[in-house]
């Protein structure tokens, strides 16, 4: 096993052996379906701490060709799927979290000369009877494809990193993206490849550099919207474990909703932020513990960008309204704005909106996002906004709304800043 080649099954262990562990493992029967398809190629974008670096961790452990995993998934739902024996450890696996990298570069060819030059010093351990003497990642995979017969499952987190460090350098976007494609698209030596980030694909101009990859965005997750982030059935079983109040843990942290098409029926799923809630439990407080992640700064920012309705779109949603958008105009990317559906796209892809596909708008999803938002505007002294506030209708914001706290002193409401309490 390496860092890269076959990593193995010891990061996702330490979620089997956390206090708190929810099973997706259904997951991997959805993915199982796409191996060596026309649809092998899938991004899936959720904010930070939703779940994607556990589910990428869970891949590599059941795929990897190098080690017996069967006993970490027998006892999971995974294991009763009719596919499960097929795909289980049938693979080499190449996983990577290009912040790593990204993080010991100081430009996107350096890089992915890194990376490449890790990965294929890892291949050569593995095959040393192969004779790989490129310092191409695709050509070397070439070669030991010819070689084993066996595809490869590649396993990229926190892909879109450099849109988020490089937002303004678009020739090294460009570069990155090309080199993806090129390593990835109508390579027969690709049984699946899945990335992670915070943002879709990027776009430039009417297409993408990686038109393959199908896509489950915060703002049109599809049938993976159960495996990221916690499912409403799955949030009432650890309140009762731990004797917290089920209400109050969905004013809190629920307020992301999809709708959902499965065996002929619509359904309305409701999704809950996974580690707010998992603080929550263990801590047995209810309290801001994702917006810790990222700090108001960020949401600061992109509130006050100088486009006509935006600040009235904020203050529409804080008194508990909805507003429409247009998402279809947004690049995929942390600077190219044109209008203010473009910041309020972004807002959803950061997880401080919940997007209602059906009916086109947008909303804050619950009371720690709202907090977030109070944050973010006392800091800006948007004095204006105050008396627009106060003269709104009598549907107060949902951290107004919900029943009296077991632990008063999490209270939301007592937190409102009192020169925008109505």
């Amino acid at each position: 096993m390496g860092s890269y080649w076959n990593p193995g099954s010891h990061l996702y262990q330490r979620s089997l052996r956390s206090q708190i562990y929810v099973d997706k493992s259904s997951l991997i029967a959805k993915i199982n379906a796409a191996i060596g398809t026309e649809q092998n190629c899938i991004c899936v974008s959720r904010p930070r701490r939703f779940g994607k670096s556990m589910a990428a961790n869970m891949l590599a452990a059941y795929y990897g060709y190098s080690e017996d995993t069967d006993v970490l998934f027998q006892e999971l739902k995974i294991s009763q799927d009719p596919s499960y024996r097929e795909h289980l450890n049938r693979y080499d696996v190449v996983k990577l979290n290009m912040q790593g990298f990204l993080s010991k570069s100081n430009t996107v060819e350096e890089m992915l000369v890194i990376m490449q030059e890790r990965v294929i010093r890892e291949m050569k351990m593995a095959y040393p009877e192969i004779n790989i003497n490129s310092v191409y990642l695709d050509w070397a995979m070439e070669d030991i494809y010819a070689h084993t017969n066996r595809s490869f499952i590649i396993l990229i987190d926190e892909w879109d990193c450099l849109f988020r460090e490089f937002k303004d350098d678009t020739e090294a976007q460009e570069k990155y993206l090309d080199f993806l494609r090129v390593w990835l698209k109508d390579q027969p030596y690709v049984g699946l490849a899945y990335m992670t980030g915070i943002l879709p694909i990027k776009k430039y101009g009417t297409h993408s550099a990686l038109n393959m990859f199908w896509e489950y965005s915060m703002s049109d997750p599809g049938d993976l919207a159960p495996f990221f982030g916690f499912m409403e059935s799955e949030v009432k079983e650890l309140c009762e474990q731990y004797d917290m109040s089920f209400e109050e843990t969905r004013a809190w942290y629920d307020g992301y909703v999809f709708a959902q098409h499965h065996e002929g029926k619509d359904a309305i799923l409701s999704m809950y932020n996974p580690k707010s809630v998992v603080e929550a439990m263990l801590r047995r407080k209810f309290g801001t513990y994702w917006n810790q992640t990222e700090t108001y700064e960020a949401l600061k920012i992109y509130i006050q960008m100088n486009f006509d309705g935006l600040k009235d779109a904020v203050v529409t949603m804080l008194a508990g309204g909805q507003v429409r958008i247009n998402t279809g105009t947004f690049s995929n990317d942390m600077t190219t704005f044109g209008r203010k559906d473009d910041v309020l796209t972004l807002l959803v892809h950061l997880g401080y909106l919940t997007y209602d596909i059906d009916t086109a708008t947008v909303t804050i999803p619950n009371n720690e996002v709202s907090q977030e938002y109070i944050n973010a505007i006392q800091v800006l002294d948007w004095k204006e906004v105050i008396p627009i506030f106060k003269k709104s209708a009598r549907t107060y914001p949902p951290y107004m709304t919900i029943q009296p706290c077991t632990h008063p002193s999490s209270s939301l409401y007592n937190q409102i800043p009192a020169d925008i309490s109505p």
